[in-house]
């Protein structure tokens, strides 16, 4: 079983530390709140007085002030300390805390009409790794997977099959007892490779070999399944209706198979922290083709996590949260309590300034599903078992979402396991083998009316010996015999480029065209590749200016690049790439949905209301900039004027107005499409077009 079909098929269930779970049947789907904090409370042994300051009805008017319909907050934290009145573990109460905290948080919340959901910790629990050792996950060598003891920090992870998982069981359960339950958060929910006591002999009952990494992957996947399955049965037959997310930092096409165990998704994403501004829209846009509710989350915080006394620029909180809404999700801000419970105005005067205009965009956003043309294959399904973490994905998937989104492209991002019916055409990115079912759907897409844009190892077998694809016309020959080569750019896909040779800076693939196939751009070569011995001038050698062999093919409905245009344009946008990858796009879908005369920094995403009998189209102009070393900041909301519009409709339009303001557009119809001007875009504007 490869990798793709260990992550996106049934997973048999497995005896894992004497349990058997085998229902994962999804929980019907729910809607979440617009407005959503969530609070840390990760706090030391070593401060005290923690909660002295906590003020219940001065907590929720903070919030109400706010607009907050939501607050997530602690049971446990990454320190391992408890914020309830614990019978089961008094011994983990935090010492300092004089009160019983989270019932009177959840407590004044309900009188004041706010949700709760609980957050506990998992992998990571300083109080249990420093006291149990051998419940820790260890890698090969038997180190234990984390923070070196001498370090600070609490980042080692416990093995759900040591004894940890019957106490994870007991404390939830006793939370589910005592405690008035809107939903849970479970927190840091990976499946390193484990190589502990108790995985090994686990491993051995199901005559697996604990020395070898893809059995230790594939156990340790299979233990994270049945653990998730086991845990939201429990808290089901507690509270049916508690929302339960599971969060890795990351959601991708691995999480296909874990929807039974979940109620929606949480998208942790602050820019700041590590994640970059791409992180999100990639995950949201495969989320909601999945059927269950998002819940964006970013951060107050100038950096990430635990960056106590920092704000985020509020041009930054609005772009991050209103793309959320352009997105079709809902919103959820970081925050970290003071350990004395006291709330900071000052955030809450951001996160008010943001949220009081979420409101007033909810009734447009409320229900809306995306109308979508593109289906992109995300790369991430296809990374090697023991690649899989949180935050791993390959370039050519942020390439793909940067390039597509800056040419105002309609897209999801999609798996092998999509419904490929919903789109015109499909992109597979860089690095999308095509095992012989999925070659088999991509074909019949094509067969069907569909058409598919692939670049340089799309669209081979698995074993990369020859293309699975037929409907690309082409045979395999291997890696290209010269790196940089140059496209010869004239023809089909010139438009808006210089009749010239460009430059490719990465490694493509030689392919033939078979009959029928024909070639739209010829890659030239240079006098020789750079070597010890054989050099040119700073960087690379030019042109001979000789056609070495074809570059961009195209056979019926479907074009292939022999480079890695998406990796490329996400290592150092060439300008070029996006215009050859357009012009390609435009080949295959000449009429698309949305068509915009605007700078490629706007963003613009069109949403469904079915209801309303509408669709909303969001437009969003805010900048990121580098002006530290770190990562990307949005300080200025910069303007634009006359932004104009043309969406392919297929039925009449009435109206098109601005929300919420409710101010008429002027609007004409040509052809498919109605037509109108946006006078100002000043940071984020919905328009609806009313039928």
């Amino acid at each position: 079983m490869d990798r793709r079909e260990f992550l996106l098929s049934p997973v048999a269930a497995v005896f894992s530390a004497g349990a058997f779970v085998a229902d994962q049947s999804t929980a019907a789907p729910i809607s979440l709140p617009f407005r959503q904090i969530h609070l840390d409370f990760h706090t030391s042994e070593h401060v005290e007085g923690i909660g002295a300051q906590f003020d219940p009805e001065e907590f929720a008017s903070t919030l109400k002030r706010a607009a907050v319909n939501s607050v997530t907050c602690f049971a446990r934290c990454h320190h391992g300390w408890i914020y309830y009145d614990t019978k089961l573990n008094p011994e983990r109460r935090h010492p300092h805390l004089k009160r019983n905290l989270l019932k009177e948080q959840i407590e004044v919340c309900h009188k004041h009409g706010i949700r709760v959901p609980i957050y506990t910790t998992i992998q990571w629990d300083h109080y249990t790794a420093q006291r149990r050792p051998d419940w820790l996950v260890v890698d090969e060598k038997g180190a234990p997977v984390g923070t070196p003891i001498f370090e600070p920090g609490f980042y080692r992870r416990l093995c759900y099959n040591s004894p940890y998982r019957q106490f994870i069981e007991a404390h939830v359960k006793e939370i589910c007892e005592m405690l008035p339950v809107d939903g849970f958060f479970f927190d840091i929910v990976h499946d390193p490779p484990c190589a502990c006591f108790y995985c090994r002999e686990l491993m051995r009952k199901r005559n697996l070999d604990p020395s070898k990494l893809a059995d230790r992957a594939r156990f340790a996947r299979e233990t994270m399944l049945n653990w998730q399955a086991e845990l939201s049965a429990l808290v089901r037959r507690y509270h049916p209706k508690a929302t339960i997310f599971y969060n890795a930092g990351h959601v991708g096409p691995g999480h296909r198979v874990m929807m039974g165990a979940f109620t929606h998704w949480e998208l942790e994403s602050l820019p700041s922290g590590g994640w970059g501004y791409l992180d999100f829209p990639l995950k949201a846009r495969y989320t909601r083709t999945l059927g269950l509710d998002t819940l964006g989350m970013t951060g107050k915080f100038h950096t990430s996590w635990g960056d106590f006394h920092s704000l985020k620029n509020p041009a930054a909180l609005q772009f991050e949260c209103f793309q959320m809404l352009a997105m079709g999700a809902k919103c959820s801000i970081g925050d970290q309590l003071h350990p004395t419970g006291k709330m900071d105005p000052a955030t809450y005067d951001l996160i008010a300034s943001v949220y009081r205009e979420v409101e007033k965009k909810e009734p447009w956003c409320r229900n809306a599903t995306a109308v979508s043309e593109i289906g992109v294959f995300s790369p991430e399904e296809f990374l090697g078992l023991g690649e899989v973490g949180a935050r791993k994905v390959p370039d050519a998937g942020f390439g793909a979402v940067r390039l597509l989104t800056e040419a105002a492209c309609q897209f999801d991002m999609i798996d092998s396991h999509s419904d490929f019916s919903r789109y015109k055409l499909l992109v597979l990115p860089d690095h999308i083998p095509a095992d012989a079912v999925l070659a088999k759907r991509i074909d019949n897409f094509v067969a069907g009316g569909g058409s598919i844009l692939a670049s340089f190892a799309s669209g081979l077998t698995p074993e990369g010996d020859r293309f699975a694809l037929s409907s690309l016309g082409l045979r395999y020959k291997g890696d290209a015999p010269f790196s940089p080569d140059f496209l010869d750019v004239k023809g089909p896909l010139a438009a808006g480029l210089p009749q010239t040779e460009l430059v490719m800076y990465l490694r493509g693939k030689q392919v033939e065209p078979l009959p029928g196939t024909s070639v739209l751009l010829y890659a030239n070569v240079p006098y020789f590749n750079r070597t010890w011995d054989h050099f040119f001038s700073h960087r690379h050698t030019p042109s001979t200016g000789k056609p070495g062999y074809p570059g961009v093919v195209q056979n019926g409905r479907a074009i292939y690049f022999m480079h890695p245009v998406f990796t490329q344009y996400q290592t150092n946008a060439p300008l070029w790439v996006k215009r050859l990858v357009v012009n390609a796009i435009r080949r295959l879908l000449p009429e698309p949905l949305v068509e915009l005369s605007a700078p490629s920094s706007t963003i613009v995403t069109l949403n469904r209301q079915e209801a309303e009998n509408r669709w909303v189209l969001h437009l969003l102009h805010y900048i990121p900039e580098r002006r530290g070393a770190a990562f990307d900041v949005i300080e200025d909301v910069i303007p634009i004027f006359d932004v104009r519009l043309r969406v392919r409709t297929a039925k009449p339009v009435k109206q098109v107005r601005t929300a919420p303001e409710g101010q008429p557009l002027p609007s004409r119809h040509e052809g498919a499409y109605v037509a109108f001007t946006l006078p100002k875009l000043l940071g984020h504007q919905m328009i609806a077009i009313e039928f």
